[in-house]
């Protein structure tokens, strides 16, 4: 006796060797022997074998036609030996009826099954909805693997063509584009991004890393709807001063500016003027909400994505030839020691005499110049006297700086500007502390620290930079928090800092300059008028806010500096290139700052300079590979050798300006 049975799903033959209760013992065609429970036999015959009648069985069901045996079944539930004889006009012979049951299993779209051997026909609305569904499938299959020949020779879709950053960044992977695309990477061995590239989906690695960064933080796109420019008091006194600012040639956000009056008793006034974007735009209008949501200026080589519309920025930045609104802190000093004998804060016009440009300076204004007095360029008197004040700041926060246990900066570290032009970038190497970069840099502190302090003595909340050591949690670290009270800035050497001289390009300095006014203008009436109160949660909230958007802009920038630092070895050729060792198997190029990590490398002293050859590197990961090809002989290490590395403590604001070098040691952006 043979046996054809159903066990877990499937349908089998066998013959039958015994019966033991209510089950049988079957021998397999392979020889195996099971136990089949009597409930899950279907059918019991003598011929043909269990192999021929599984074949026969499959050629009856391959020929019977599914719709006409639908309609043959009716509508009330049967058995498969009930519709056998309806189907083939007589009782089913056994490989008539096993290709009768195959078949009804194979068909779930058509029959639903209610038990051993039992089915019901679909109803026509659900038998028809789910053919519908199955031609879809079907036809979606085609147009996919039309997707994946076309991707496979290198052209991009044309249904693909609006949805590429969606397919790379965050795609639905339900969808046709994204199946063809993972189906098309699997056979080419590759992956998304380069496929996009090859077939120019993506126009180039920088195209690629632009596109993902604007999908992430600018969905909706980089651009500004139309919006008027606000109008600052018309009332504002004006300045008797020609001010000056000093900037990267690329600035167009300038913020800050400075003056020099000599007063009758001898003393010195030295202003400081930062643009006031503050008097006219007003909390919760439409540009603060444009300015809120960016929360910062992206800074890129050869580019950079504004907080503000190109129309406010020229509006209040300090244009040369123009007298613009500022918010100007006024420090009387003493020439004899340059002792700070007052402050004083106010709103005013500010006539803009000049916008000295670094790349015009670099060359006649430095330490020795300055010192004797040679050249000649535009406020060299007052640079003089500026220059004067800065190194007594710094000195003054160095002694703070040790004060708090800190060991004195570094006047080692070099900073490095990017200019693109036609895709083409050039690098510049410039040492951190250079006389222009110091004058920004104390001076912009000393207003942070100043109006810090301004803030806090009025009762009035702003936003603060604290660093600082202590036992355990974050302060161990020597990690930047921000604060929205007064808290001291050990790394900087200051009592409180609070960013308040880029209100162009940092909404936490615009969110400043609105307490700020508050206190210059009603005093101690401040809190009560002031738009932030203590503990206000909508201060909080932008403390947060920025801090997620500041730390994605700049790992952008650093990823896009990276890129050019990649593009930069492929356009000089350079193969052997000179690295200075900033710690243990991290490396620096010395003509680009390009981080190499040679895992195994010898121990090498920090500051030291090696040999490397370039092997190889990728603009779309940008992960490099090097070997090194000479080491120093001799541990010795020059004393101003560059250890610019991020672990070390430095400095959070060596410049106040991106254009330049560092605002914030390592968190600053570089040049536009």
């Amino acid at each position: 006796m043979n046996l054809f049975f159903e066990e877990s799903g499937d349908f089998k033959v066998g013959s039958m060797m015994s019966q033991a209760g209510e089950a049988y013992q079957v021998e397999m065609a392979s020889g195996k022997r099971t136990k089949v429970k009597i409930k899950d036999v279907l059918l019991q015959y003598e011929k043909p074998s269990p192999t021929d009648l599984m074949e026969q069985a499959k050629a009856v069901a391959a020929d019977i036609d599914l719709d006409f045996l639908w309609e043959v079944a009716g509508e009330e539930e049967f058995g498969f030996a009930e519709l056998g004889a309806e189907y083939f006009g007589h009782a089913p012979l056994p490989a008539e009826a096993a290709g009768l049951i195959l078949s009804l299993h194979s068909a779930p779209i058509y029959f639903y099954k209610k038990g051993r051997g039992r089915y019901k026909a679909a109803p026509e609305q659900s038998l028809r909805a789910a053919q519908a569904g199955i031609e879809k499938k079907k036809q979606q299959a085609l147009v996919q693997a039309a997707y994946v020949e076309e991707l496979k020779a290198n052209k991009l879709p044309a249904s693909m063509q609006n949805m590429v950053t969606q397919l790379l960044f965050k795609p639905d992977k339900n969808s046709i584009e994204y199946k063809a695309l993972e189906a098309a990477c699997n056979e080419l061995h590759t992956n998304p991004q380069r496929l996009m590239l090859a077939a120019g989906g993506i126009a180039s690695p920088k195209a690629l890393h632009m596109a993902k960064f604007l999908f992430e933080n600018f969905p909706r796109g980089a651009g500004f709807p139309d919006v008027p420019v606000p109008v600052p008091p018309t009332n504002l006194p004006l300045a008797n001063v020609q001010a000056f600012s000093i900037d990267d040639v690329t600035t167009t956000e300038i913020d800050d500016a400075f003056s020099v009056t000599k007063l009758d008793d001898g003393n010195v006034k030295i202003g400081i003027h930062i643009a006031a974007p503050g008097l006219g735009i007003q909390p919760d209008d439409a540009v603060d909400k444009m300015a809120r949501a960016r929360m910062s200026t992206v800074y890129m080589p050869g580019d950079k994505i504004t907080m503000l519309p190109d129309s406010i920025v020229e509006a209040f930045t300090l244009a040369e030839g123009k007298t613009c609104p500022a918010l100007s802190l006024y420090a009387t000093l003493n020439p004899a020691d340059w002792s700070v004998l007052a402050t004083e804060t106010r709103a005013e016009m500010v006539p803009i005499a000049n916008n000295l440009r670094h790349n015009d300076l670099d060359d006649l204004v430095n330490e020795e110049t300055l010192a004797s007095g040679e050249g000649d360029y535009p406020h060299k008197e007052s640079l003089g006297l500026i220059w004067q004040w800065a190194q007594v700041l710094e000195a003054a926060r160095m002694v703070k700086r040790e004060g708090f246990g800190l060991k004195p900066e570094q006047n080692n570290r070099v900073d490095f500007n990017f200019y693109v032009e036609d895709d083409v970038v050039t690098v510049s190497r410039r040492k951190r502390g250079a006389p222009l970069d110091k004058i920004v840099a104390e001076l912009m502190i000393f207003a942070n620290s100043t109006w810090g302090k301004l803030m806090h003595d009025h009762g009035v909340p702003g936003i603060y930079r604290s660093q600082g050591q202590g036992v355990g949690g974050w302060a161990a670290k020597m990690q930047v928090r921000m604060l929205t009270h007064a808290a001291p800035h050990q790394g900087l050497g200051v009592d409180q800092y609070a960013w308040s001289t880029s209100p162009l390009r940092r909404y936490t300095d615009l969110v400043n300059q609105w307490q700020i006014l508050a206190c210059a203008e009603h005093g101690v009436t401040a809190p009560l008028v002031a738009h932030f109160k203590h503990k206000d949660a909508n201060l909080f909230a932008i403390v947060s806010q920025f801090d997620a958007a500041y730390a994605a802009y700049g790992d952008h920038q650093s990823n896009m500096e990276r890129y050019w630092c990649l593009r930069w070895l492929g356009q000089q050729d350079a193969r052997q290139v000179e690295a200075v060792v900033l710690k243990d198997e991290v490396l620096r190029l010395v003509d680009i700052p390009l981080i190499i990590r040679l895992p195994g490398m010898p121990q090498v002293a920090r500051g030291a300079q090696v040999k490397l050859d370039i092997l190889r590197w990728d603009e779309v990961d940008l992960t490099i590979e090097a070997r090194i090809l000479e080491i120093p002989t001799t541990d010795t290490v020059a004393a101003d050798a560059e250890l610019d590395y991020e672990d070390e403590e430095a400095p959070e604001e060596a410049v106040d300006a991106p254009e330049v070098a560092v605002e914030a040691a390592a968190e600053a952006p570089a040049a536009e």
